[in-house]
């Protein structure tokens, strides 16, 4: 039986992933921090459970898969409504219209995301976080090949979406 991880080094490592994963789940700011906050304390009550049958990262993603997934269907029987908060992602472009220009499509990208159904944006944002198909199929609990159709379908809607001249 492997030992549970700390908490404290778990948000540390995972905290800036799980963020950028709540907003394939709530629309606003606000919900976001929400649920970000369900989330992590998701995470705290289920770390003395981890076993160590998948990665420590694929476990706390599903975690937040998970809490996402309940978030989104809570929010859907109350009538959420989608304020177009945008959470911009760290740039390192120095120039200033360079930045802003990078900024500009990421925001639309963003909002892109957004507006995908939850079966395809799922699958969008773990993909930037870095997970393999087989991580991502893990954190779903779908098959691999159904990771791979998902992804397509997620860049023809994107690419229709902000135009091919912008993927």
């Amino acid at each position: 039986m492997t030992a549970a991880p700390s908490f404290d080094a778990i948000v540390q490592e995972l905290g800036p992933a799980l963020w950028r994963l709540t907003s394939a789940y709530a629309r606003s700011h606000a919900d976001r921090e929400d649920l970000y906050q369900e989330v992590l304390t998701a995470v705290w009550r289920a770390l003395p459970h981890f076993r160590g049958g998948a990665s420590l990262r694929t476990y706390v993603l599903r975690i937040g898969h998970n809490r996402g997934l309940t978030h989104r269907a809570r929010n859907a029987r109350q009538g959420e409504v989608d304020d177009g908060a945008i959470e911009d992602l760290p740039d390192q472009t120095p120039h200033p219209d360079e930045r802003l220009d990078r900024d500009l499509l990421r925001a639309r990208l963003a909002n892109a995301v957004r507006r995908l159904p939850a079966t395809l944006a799922q699958p969008v944002m773990l993909n930037l976080e870095g997970l393999s198909h087989a991580e991502i199929a893990e954190v779903l609990g779908i098959t691999e090949n159904n990771v791979g159709v998902r992804m397509n379908r997620a860049r023809a809607a994107l690419a229709r979406e902000l135009g091919a001249r912008d993927l």
